[in-house]
């Protein structure tokens, strides 16, 4: 299946690792242009050997006009942005005991508000242009509840609602908005959140992780190729039709119809 992305200006935040570096490898093999960026301008380096005729910047989204400066160098260096996949944030994973006021405003920020700067120059761009497709890499946090995933949940249930009401919005004007909510995925970010996982439960990170495991009807994570695969999908003119929607893809641990 040919997916049209030759030459496409691909956009990709949280690029340098996981599922972001894993989008970022399938673009450029797809014959796109793609631009990365992280706020670890050594992990943009390990990325970028990776990742040959990419570019990386490095910016802090939690900060709207770093954000902002972030999407005007991309545009100045490449061209205006086709397609941008928002895999940047992660709040951390944190028992309820050990949840405070600030712990709450530091998953929004981590989480809702890296996406959300990125977001909106990019989707006043392209709404001016007529054209474009965002994919929020979200999480199925924000749809089922996790003891120790409350407050990045919370992040991650906005963003889907930010998502659905952005695609209705613009749709006037072509652009495509659209959420992929990965479950367990082989990450590192899955993998620091084990431990908090394994302290609630009371048990080793080990066990956790079987524990964990076991409620997956695949009986396994997801890989982040495979939720790659997904994104560039959604982000092509094969799924031109697609948006306002959430995808979830946690390997049917979740089997709701909604």
């Amino acid at each position: 299946m040919q997916l049209n992305l030759t030459d496409k200006i691909i956009l990709i935040t949280g690029g340098s690792k996981g599922i972001g570096l894993a989008c970022a490898k399938l673009f450029l093999a797809e014959g796109a242009r793609v631009a990365i960026c992280s706020r670890d301008a050594a992990n943009i380096q390990a990325a970028l050997a990776q990742l040959p005729g990419a570019i990386g910047v490095t910016a802090d989204l939690t900060d709207d006009i770093a954000a902002a400066a972030m999407v005007a160098q991309v545009e100045a260096k490449l061209g205006p942005i086709d397609v941008l996949v928002n895999s940047a944030g992660a709040a951390k994973r944190t028992a309820p005991e050990d949840l405070t006021p600030a712990a709450w405003r530091a998953a929004m920020e981590a989480k809702y508000f890296s996406y959300i700067n990125v977001i909106d120059p990019v989707v006043k761009l392209m709404a001016a242009r007529g054209r474009g497709a965002i994919v929020n890499v979200i999480g199925n946090g924000g749809k089922v509840a996790s003891p120790v995933h409350i407050a990045g949940g919370a992040a991650n249930a906005a963003l889907m609602l930010a998502t659905v009401g952005l695609a209705t919005a613009y749709a006037p004007q072509a652009l495509r908005v659209v959420g992929v909510n990965p479950g367990l995925t082989e990450t590192g970010r899955v993998a620091e959140g084990m431990i908090s996982t394994a302290k609630l439960a009371g048990v080793s990170v080990e066990e956790a992780r079987t524990q964990s495991i076991a409620k997956i009807p695949l009986g396994r994570m997801a890989t982040p190729g495979e939720v790659a695969d997904t994104v560039v999908y959604l982000a092509s003119d094969r799924a031109s039709y697609v948006t306002g929607v959430i995808v979830t893809m946690d390997g049917a641990a979740s089997p709701v119809v909604v």
